[in-house]
């Protein structure tokens, strides 16, 4: 199996952003973002998928927190999709249920080419610390989208804004691991009747 990293880095007047990114890692993650909270998301993100990742951001930090969160899911997404290449072997398909105290959160992804995002997800309150919590659906969207990537994310249960969002991304870090691994039964063909996963 090819080696399946990428290194991505995107730069604009409100961000600078660097994310290296190996499938099939261990789950070592640096995250130096500026924003606490996001910064403890992508280590679990990281370490529930077996990914190791190193994302460096410097945003507008002073204005607010959004274009930090949706440019770094913007480059991670688009870092996964460089990782994959042209996707041969793969399971494409992986979901998980994941619960955490009294949250329930269920993921489930379809590494198609074809992006699209379902987010049934609702928070009690509007802030986790200094992080608004809508920020959470922009970085699930940009990620998706620029992955290439079907990704549905339903919340199920859950009171506690910080088990809802953590329940999140380790729902779609294990629902990845699953959907990158090998299929041991098909290692070198395109799991598709198509022949390719692109759009």
């Amino acid at each position: 199996m090819s080696v399946r990293t990428a290194t991505i880095s995107r730069t604009t007047a409100e961000t600078a952003i660097t994310a290296r990114l190996a499938l099939d890692g261990t789950g070592q993650v640096r995250a130096e973002t500026g924003i606490g909270f996001l910064d403890h998301m992508l280590t679990a993100l990281g370490r529930h998928a077996l990914f190791d990742l190193e994302v460096e951001a410097k945003g507008d930090l002073h204005i607010d927190f959004h274009h930090t969160t949706e440019d770094v899911g913007i480059v991670l997404g688009q870092a996964l999709r460089a990782a994959l290449g042209d996707k041969r072997g793969i399971r494409r398909y992986g979901h998980a249920l994941l619960p955490m105290d009294e949250a329930l959160a269920e993921a489930a992804v379809d590494i198609s080419g074809r992006p699209f995002l379902a987010w049934g997800v609702s928070f009690a309150r509007d802030k986790i610390g200094e992080m608004d919590t809508e920020l959470f659906e922009e970085f699930f969207r940009a990620f998706a989208f620029n992955a290439g990537i079907t990704l549905h994310v339903t919340l199920k249960a859950g009171t506690n804004a910080h088990h809802v969002a953590e329940a999140c991304f380790k729902a779609l870090a294990r629902s990845l691991r699953m959907a990158v691994e090998t299929d041991p039964r098909s290692p070198d063909a395109i799991p598709s009747t198509k022949g390719v996963l692109e759009a």
